[in-house]
């Protein structure tokens, strides 16, 4: 059963980012101008963070084992199409459908883990899906670039797509064997209201996010993103009619009452900040900066790769113990990996070797594996079983909305210093510089933030 919900969510994680390094192939093949570049990138994510919190609900309310499995057809389906499509237009079609296929299928992920494990085995269950998350995020464009470049079969960027097929296959088969059902016994009915106006808020955020860099950001992408602010503050209110009703919400506004959960969703939304942040700037640096190949870039994607796994497992042993201490101690050593980062590039500049990075990297991914793995057990591992889609979808929200927000950052604390996304060299080294203390200080806040998840036990002291 773990195993065939960790590979559906690995699947919906890499084709966030699957594209990226095959976006010019794309566009040399079917002719996409810039901005049908954008939305190919864009529309997965766009349809995938709109579809969470209604398709936590939906796994609540008719089983997250039947959810699940229409999440997946869909996103496999969906895959097929991509691979098959002979246009800009018709590919971007495909991409809505297969992040709506996402959306629908990752909340139930969560949820059953929640319901299927407990305690110490939980913890660990909850490390293995923020290391896959993690991975997956960071090997995305890395996968996008080996398997357009080795144009298997002569499929080129097709193949990015067309690989979801019999992975999805096996995810429905083997999830319709060994995936055991689950609901909220006690969910009434869908809240159809509260599913528009949550769509609709997170649309009027998002889609500006996504598309407000691309037009310089003109007067309407403020206005709807305020507008979108309303919309969410009205959903608030009609959420407390609808639980004072029928008892019937598309969201248990209660989760937010505890302070695990409020305090470890805004730490996941500055994670993911910062993931969107970073990473891009990061890849930037390494080829545009220092001249290294894609394949050479990897390199440092690989060894950041293998030291998130370490962390997560690291992390994971300890955090039944140690509680928030855990993540803490992640965030403060991936903000000293970043620091000598800081150090190193300014000393040696466009001259910087892979090996002076390699230290630092593995500090850094063994730093970030320590705060993803332990941080979902934290904030959900208290929530009730009854909500565990519901808490889900919140905090996959909150995921892609703050890797949303992390790229459109990109361009105000990166592009701003080398002016262009086609500098090189020295420009890039100083923009990558410029960046890092943004990093870092997000990297402090999430620290204390996590002072709101479970404290370690204290043991007590007994008198003679």
């Amino acid at each position: 059963m773990l195993a065939v919900v960790l590979l559906g969510e690995l699947m919906a994680v890499l084709d966030a980012s699957v594209v990226d390094t095959a976006l010019p192939s794309i566009q040399a093949d079917t002719g996409a101008s810039a901005a049908g570049l954008q939305w190919i990138q864009a529309a997965y994510g766009l349809a995938l963070a709109l579809g969470l919190i209604t398709g936590g609900r939906l796994g609540d309310l008719y089983g997250r084992k039947r959810i699940f499995l229409l999440g997946a057809v869909v996103f496999t389906a969906a895959s097929l199409l991509c691979s098959l499509a002979a246009g800009p237009t018709a590919l971007i079609a495909a991409r809505v459908v297969q992040g709506a296929g996402a959306a629908v299928m990752i909340p139930q992920i969560l949820a059953t883990l929640h319901v299927t494990f407990a305690g110490s085995a939980r913890a660990k269950a909850f490390g293995l899906y923020g290391t896959v998350m993690s991975v997956g995020s960071v090997a995305g464009p890395v996968l996008g670039g080996v398997l357009t470049q080795a144009d298997l079969f002569g499929l080129g960027w097709r193949s990015i797509f067309l690989i979801n097929v019999p992975l999805g296959i096996a995810t429905v088969l083997l999830g319709h064997r060994y995936l055991t059902e689950s609901r909220n016994r006690q969910a009434l009915r869908l809240d159809p209201l509260g599913m528009v106006l949550s769509a609709l808020g997170l649309l009027l955020i998002a889609y500006p996010l996504s598309a407000g860099g691309a037009h310089h950001w003109p007067w309407w992408t403020f206005t709807a993103m305020a507008a979108g602010l309303a919309v969410l503050v009205g959903l608030v209110f009609q959420q407390r009619s609808k639980t004072r009703k029928d008892g019937s919400p598309l969201v248990a506004l209660s989760l937010f009452s505890g302070r695990p959960f409020s305090g470890g969703m805004t730490a996941q939304l500055v994670l993911g900040l910062l993931s969107g942040l970073f990473f891009l700037c990061w890849t930037l640096f390494m080829q545009q900066g220092l001249g290294l190949s894609p394949s050479r870039a990897a390199i440092g994607f690989l060894f950041l790769t293998l030291a998130e796994i370490g962390g997560a497992w690291l992390a994971m042993s300890a955090v039944a113990r140690h509680q928030r201490r855990a993540p803490q101690a992640g965030a403060l050593l991936a903000a000293l990996a970043l620091a000598v980062f800081h150090l190193l590039a300014t000393t040696y500049g466009t001259n910087l070797s892979m090996a002076a990075m390699a230290l630092p990297a593995l500090a850094l991914g063994l730093g970030l594996g320590m705060i993803g793995a332990p941080l979902t057990d934290l904030t959900l591992g208290r929530v009730d079983d009854a909500h565990a889609g519901s808490a889900s979808g919140l905090f996959n929200t909150a995921t892609h909305l703050g890797i949303s927000l992390g790229v459109v950052l990109t361009g105000v604390v990166f592009f701003s210093h080398d002016h262009t996304a086609a500098a090189r060299g020295t420009a890039v080294v100083d923009a990558f510089t410029a960046t890092l203390p943004y990093v870092i200080g997000g990297l402090l806040a999430m620290w204390a933030l996590m002072f709101s998840l479970p404290r370690p036990a204290t043991p007590r002291t007994h008198r003679s």
